[in-house]
């Protein structure tokens, strides 16, 4: 985990979930650093919070269990 600051200072830019909603407050950014890890940050906190890094096998991982229903969305 790191702070979102310096991923933001190297322009490696951010992407918006399509999943994200503005009404629950429920936001999710990805980007990509030059080392080809996968940065995840809450919208809300931006260049305020953590950033969680994973490698690419470890989100393509979380990617298959958010398909296969592992993690239910929460009302």
């Amino acid at each position: 985990m790191r702070d979102g600051t310096a991923l933001d200072q190297g322009g490696h830019g951010w992407t918006k979930s399509s999943y994200s909603s503005s009404e629950n407050g429920n936001c999710v950014e990805v980007g990509r650093t030059p080392a080809g890890t996968i940065p995840v940050r809450d919208t809300k906190q931006q260049r305020r919070g953590p950033v969680l890094e994973f490698g690419p096998a470890a989100f393509q991982d979380f990617l298959d269990a958010v398909k296969a229903g592992e993690f239910p969305v929460q009302p």
